[in-house]
């Protein structure tokens, strides 16, 4: 555990892992007559910003509310701390990913059917023994133990990892190794990353 903790840290605080390759976003405008027209530079609200996922390209449907960020954020902060205390995971990380993946709301559910604090999908649920997604202390040990797994998967690499819980390590690996070309995982590192290094910062 020792290790991982000196490696997550090392990578957060040295940056060493390359920015990926910024991308235009793409939008997509459907008229009256069902004619699709996609462009770079949408020119009115109708058009919709398009996010390419591990399922293919998707509307964006936008960020969760975030109304009661603040009060869900106190309300589970002990339970996360507690968990990332019992897998030996800095518990800024982990609050990282609760952030970036559901606000800290225990029932949020996402478009692809993922549910609660970690946003756990039906087979990663079954997988860590889960049967009720909308526990919080059931969703975030095994979260926690799935980001943990990951991270050993990928020899302690926190990208690649964060890259896996977001799209499935099978398409980390299908890419060689590497972040898999969708946009929706590449801003979710980098939202991820975002949070952790804000709360890393505010709790040192």
């Amino acid at each position: 555990m020792t290790c991982i903790l000196r490696s997550l840290l090392i990578a957060a605080l040295a940056l060493t892992v390359a920015a990926p390759p910024a991308f235009a976003d793409i939008y997509k405008y459907v008229d009256k007559y069902g004619h699709v027209t996609l462009t770079d530079r949408p020119k009115n609200s109708h058009y919709k910003r398009l996010v390419k996922t591990w399922k293919g390209w998707q509307e964006d449907k936008g960020r969760i509310a975030m109304e009661n960020f603040k009060k869900n954020r106190r309300k589970h902060t002990p339970a996360i701390r507690e968990t990332a205390r019992y897998y030996g995971l800095p518990s800024s990380l982990i609050e990282a990913v609760v952030a970036a993946e559901s606000a800290y709301d225990a029932n949020a559910v996402s478009r692809t059917g993922a549910v609660g604090l970690m946003q756990l999908m039906p087979a990663t649920a079954r997988r860590y023994g889960v049967k009720n997604r909308r526990n919080p202390t059931a969703n975030l040990y095994a979260g926690t133990h799935y980001l943990l797994d990951l991270l050993h998967e990928f020899h302690n690499n926190l990208i690649l990892a964060l890259a896996a819980y977001n799209a499935g390590e099978d398409a980390v690996k299908q890419y060689g190794n590497r972040i898999p070309p969708f946009q929706e995982t590449r801003r979710y590192i980098d939202k991820v990353m975002e949070y952790y290094r804000k709360y890393r910062n505010s709790s040192s």
